[in-house]
């Protein structure tokens, strides 16, 4: 830089003084690349998954077909059942064994998840509080020791009858094939088995039964809820092989497309919602709920199938009948099933239009326990849901999609879900609920419904990436429950995960499920905030929709992986998002950016007679110093002011007098600029803009765009977006020059929270009081106002003070 250029810098001057440090002494280096390309750690591309993200040319997956037979013995308690299962191996690889999951097998005492439990739930323990058990964990610790669980395996054998050797590992089995089963080729074998289902309120599982002692039939009434019942083969895939992960109960499934037949004796007065079509509908339903089906096929609002009056009636009846309920499911990845003669069942079809399914026949099942909250909400919501997703991915592929109450108090599995809230009933016989309990019924079910999408089509594997399925569920039902009413707090704002994001108890988003000490924030909100982020605030809209939807698109009835998911982002949106996946997904940093300080910078225009001016203003500004103050108080006066006889030259000129020695330095400062420079120097004189140094810090290492709030003195406020890149060489600090041509008066940093900021009074300057972010939060969602039961207490008599009278 030339003598004359650096002349020109000089004249941007800080208004603060400035002071020289000592020499700085040699440190160890300590950069971090928060920009460093991902594939680094992503698997390498291949014929099977290819650089974009999309599947590759010779990309494969297995396929299992059942045939089910399966009949509930209702007094025991016990599901007996046999399966023959077509397995085609699809992959270019021999097999000389296969594994089968055995979900059932977690609740046998000598299960990896039982031995391995750990008091608390798996947080971590205090010393400062003496242990305590509580009648839950009393009540399963019985149920558990009282029960034979787990299966009973017969008759493992192929379709010619030879017996097959298996080994069962936990809640695995490996069946030994007698030759390799090679490429190209299927295996057919068949098995018998058994078990005696749990009471899922006392053992908190995915399925069992939910026991309505009050009910009028003698000995009450049963809901049950199947679902990990079968046998299931493992998911065999291009990237591990056998997925063969022990079940321990936070990790899902990994599972293989394919048909389902499936046929399931029941008492003859229950009702069945299941996976698939039923086919057998003459054989099991009456002539007028034949009719009513027909009739919800176009109707406005949910038809009755089942009436309340009629399931009411059911309850109270006994049989020794039977019936057998028939069902055919193609293409799906699972089955599950309900049956009770609890069951109200309302219907209302959805013509959504396309070609491959253009009419959906939404159906609910809930017993009077229900009340008008499912009445009113649970066939409607699936609805919502069904037009919301499939706007963001592809249309719903199946022919039916169920919302089933019972003790499960939210899975999924194609075609049915199972969701637990209910009303409350009050002693006047009305059945009330909470706002609390109507957000919870509406979110659930888009949630549970949005799984047939997200992991049910999109086949990620749930156990090792929750996620994929449980993440990007939670983003999208995001999106459906504030299309259905933005005023109900559905807990995927920024601000939702602030509390967790800080916390020291918690694992990257990446960690496989069994080892997160906390599921909901880690697998659902974290990553649901994260898309809200990358949608709205890093992307747009217009280019993240996309590519969200190239991705489910392209994966439909397929199996991702992550990198599969980043690469599609990445690849359709035309961004590089590497640092987002890092800082969201691979580390537990979060966003906490600092505003330090903001200098305004004054331009020098090197003239003397209007610089020196200036500088005489600056110092007739400052305050006056306190002994000065004090002498004029006490009516002191000066020295000068007693002899004003006596003057020189320096009473009538300032140190900021000019003279014409600094005129002509002016004059030569002029002359010796280049052409070039002095039209720069004197256009920037003239505009005479206001520049401003912005000062930041990442105090909590995840690089963020940087979103602005300007306000100047006229009251006037800018918005200014600065992206992420801009901590791409200083990730821990940087500077940023704002040129305006308004006195700025205040900034403010993310002002809406919309970057999960866990600190916003580090982001005023000048510095504000101000609630926190948290307390200002829970505040608004008090549970105190949310869960308030005002359907029922807007019953309450007004007493009058002064009676005596307790029941006035």
């Amino acid at each position: 830089m030339s003598y004359k250029k650096s002349c020109v810098a000089l004249a941007l001057m800080l208004c603060a003084q400035v002071s020289f440090a000592d020499p700085i002494a040699q440190t160890k280096g300590k950069f971090e690349d928060k920009f460093r390309q991902l594939d680094e750690s992503l698997p390498t591309p291949n014929i099977y998954r290819n650089a974009a993200g999309e599947p590759g040319q010779q990309y494969w997956q297995q396929q299992v077909d059942y045939k089910i037979k399966a009949s509930l013995d209702e007094e025991k308690r016990r599901l007996s059942a046999s399966q023959s299962i077509n397995y085609k191996n699809n992959s270019p690889y021999t097999l000389k064994y296969l594994w089968l999951q055995l979900d059932q097998n977690i609740f046998k005492s000598d299960s990896m998840a039982e031995v391995t439990s750990t008091f608390g739930g798996g947080s971590r323990p205090s010393n400062d509080q003496p242990a305590k058990i509580s009648l839950d964990e009393l009540r399963n610790l019985q149920f558990l020791a009282d029960h034979e669980l787990g299966y009973q395996l017969d008759n493992i054998k192929l379709a010619d009858g030879t017996a097959l050797k298996f080994v069962v590992v936990g809640t695995q089995m490996r069946i030994d094939l007698p030759k390799p089963l090679k490429p190209k080729e299927s295996l057919q074998f068949s098995m018998d088995f058994a078990f005696n289902i749990v009471e899922e309120d006392a053992v908190s599982a995915r399925s069992g039964y939910e026991h309505f002692p009050k009910d009028a039939r003698k000995g009450g009434n049963d809901i049950f809820l199947f679902a990990q019942w079968f046998p299931r083969l493992v998911a065999y895939t291009d990237y591990e092989a056998w997925t063969n992960k022990e079940f321990l109960g936070s990790g899902e499934f990994t599972l293989e497309f394919g048909d389902y037949e499936v046929e399931m004796t029941v008492p003859a007065d229950h009702i069945v919602s299941s996976t698939g079509d039923l086919t057998n509908a003459p054989e099991v339903l009456t002539k007028e709920q034949q009719q009513r089906l027909e009739q919800a096929k176009t109707a406005k609002r949910p038809v009755f199938i089942v009436t309340e009056q009629e399931a009411l009636e059911n309850e109270k009846d006994d049989t020794d009948d039977s019936k057998t309920w028939r069902f055919k499911a193609n293409n799906v990845r699972d089955f599950a099933w309900a049956s009770s003669r609890k069951f109200i069942w309302d219907a209302k079809g959805y013509q959504q239009g396309g070609a491959e399914q253009p009419f959906v026949m939404a159906m609910s099942f809930y017993p009077k326990e229900g009340g008008d909250l499912w009445k009113k909400y649970s066939t409607e919501s699936v609805v919502h849901t069904l037009e919301v997703y499939s706007r963001f991915s592809f249309d719903y592929p199946y022919s039916v999609a169920q919302s089933v109450n019972g003790p499960v108090g939210g899975m999924e599995y194609p075609m049915i879900t199972f969701n637990g809230p209910r009303t409350e009933l009050q002693k006047d016989g009305s059945r009330t609920y909470s706002q609390a309990e109507k957000r919870f019924l509406i979110g659930v079910v888009i949630h549970e419904i949005g799984h047939i999408y997200f992991p049910m089509v999109v086949n990620s594997d749930e156990r090792q990436w929750t996620w994929m399925d449980e993440g990007l569920n939670s983003f999208l039902d995001g999106i459906a429950g504030r299309e259905w009413d933005p005023q109900i707090p559905w807990g995927v704002e920024a601000r939702d995960i602030t509390d967790y994001m800080k916390s020291e108890q918690q694992e990257p988003i990446m960690t496989q499920s069994d080892s997160v000490t906390r599921l909901g924030p880690n697998a659902y909100t974290k990553p649901a905030v994260a898309l809200n982020i990358l949608r709205d605030v890093i992307l747009g809209r217009e280019l993240f929709d996309f590519a969200f939807k190239e991705y489910a698109t392209r994966w439909k009835f397929k199996r991702p992986t992550p990198s599969d998911f980043f690469r599609t982002m990445e690849e359709a949106s035309g961004v590089d998002l590497d640092w987002f996946w890092r800082g969201w997904f691979y580390s537990t940093d979060h966003v906490d950016i600092s505003l330090d300080k903001v200098y305004k910078l004054q331009l020098d225009t090197k003239d003397p007679d209007i610089d020196f001016e200036r500088r005489r203003k600056e110092e007739q500004d400052k305050p006056m110093p306190i002994f000065v103050e004090l002498n004029e108080a006490e009516g002191k006066t000066t020295w000068v002011e007693r002899n004003k006889d006596v003057s020189d030259f320096y009473d009538k000129n300032d140190r900021f007098t000019v003279t014409n020695k600094e005129r002509n330095s002016y004059q030569q400062f002029l002359a010796d600029l280049e052409p070039w420079e002095r039209q720069v120097f004197e256009r920037a004189i003239e505009e005479n803009k206001n520049y401003y140094v912005l000062n930041f810090s990442n105090l909590g290492g995840l690089v963020m765009p940087i979103l602005l709030q300007l306000t100047f003195e006229d009251d006037s406020v800018q918005d200014l977006y600065i992206p992420a890149e801009i901590w791409r060489k200083t990730p821990d600090a940087v500077s940023k020059l704002i040129v305006t041509d308004k006195v700025l008066k205040q900034v403010v940093v993310d002002p809406k929270w919309l970057t999960a900021d866990v600190d916003v009074e580090n982001n005023h300057y000048p510095r504000q009081i101000i609630p926190s972010r948290i307390e200002a939060f829970k505040r608004e969602k008090s549970k105190e106002l949310v869960e308030r039961d005002i359907m029922q207490d807007s019953k309450t008599k007004l007493k009058d003070p002064k009676s005596k009278d307790k029941n006035d």
